[in-house]
């Protein structure tokens, strides 16, 4: 395929002929470039041709917005999260960012996407604290799924997201696991979960440091939970009474030692019991 932004894209097919990309029906076109993400989308195909690029400008191309990046420190992707985020219009529905996000950015993501944000997920975001992230989440009262994976937030943070967001139902908070003893526990999450999320039905604590008693205040608390994630949870026992309760009320319950085969994440153990993000 060519690229030009004065010249139709083409390309030669079996029969020797040439295809119009910038032919192709609009919705037929919007089909392809749903399936790039937001970084090829604004590198790359909306440089193809002009009415490539009238459809990349759509508000209804950015109702769903994926960007992971793989390292650290590149501020040009914070930048270009809030350009195409503008682009929504407000429209936007699914966010998932990676390794960038600031608590500016999801100031900005929360002011423009208030009225219809359902899914925002963050992953390896450092730089989000607990003033930013609380100030942002009490702004999306209509979410409904939340992920704060590998961030340095608080379990008061999760309280502020269960009286903020009553429609939550899926949770995912993963962090590193660890083995070696002694295994430093702690209940603060599990217990946020337990007293503010009652409506939760998908919940994945990967690594987190919860006991049997962590693990009983849900269940007490979130009677509609269908999913519970517990791999590398190793301070919980799944055994005897607790055990029975879990497989009784849950659908899909995977235990603290199951295969981490389909785990989104780089899930190594980690030997040191005091270093948890």
């Amino acid at each position: 395929m060519t690229s030009s932004s004065s010249s139709p894209p083409t390309e030669m097919n079996k029969g020797g002929g040439c295809v119009n990309w910038a032919e192709l029906p609009p919705e037929l076109t919007s089909s392809i470039l749903h399936r790039l993400g937001a970084i090829e989308i604004v590198k790359t195909a909306q440089k193809v041709c002009r009415s490539w690029r009238r459809l990349c400008k759509d508000p209804s191309m950015w109702r769903k917005i994926f960007i992971h990046i793989e390292e650290f420190g590149d501020r040009s992707y914070e930048k270009l999260c809030r350009h195409v985020v503008g682009r929504s219009r407000g429209g936007l529905v699914e966010i998932d960012i990676s390794h960038f996000a600031s608590d500016p950015l999801l100031r900005y993501i929360a002011d423009e996407s208030s009225g219809h944000l359902r899914s925002f997920r963050i992953s390896f975001c450092y730089q989000v604290t607990d003033k930013g992230f609380t100030a942002a989440i009490a702004r999306l009262p209509l979410l409904e799924e939340l992920e704060v994976s590998y961030c340095s937030l608080s379990d008061e943070c999760l309280r502020i997201v269960g009286q903020s967001c009553p429609n939550l139902k899926t949770l995912k908070k993963n962090c590193l696991g660890y083995m070696r003893p002694p295994r430093k526990d702690s209940d603060d999450v599990a217990l946020a979960i337990a007293e503010t999320m009652p409506g939760l039905r998908n919940l994945q604590l990967f690594g987190d440091r919860l006991t049997d008693a962590g693990l009983n205040a849900i269940l007490d608390g979130c009677p509609n939970l269908e999913h519970l994630d517990l791999r590398q949870c190793f301070n919980v026992e799944l055994v005897g009474d607790l055990e029975k309760r879990c497989f009784e009320r849950i659908k899909v319950v995977r235990r603290p030692n199951d295969s981490v085969h389909d785990y989104p994440f780089d899930a190594t153990v980690n030997d040191y019991p005091y270093r948890f993000l």
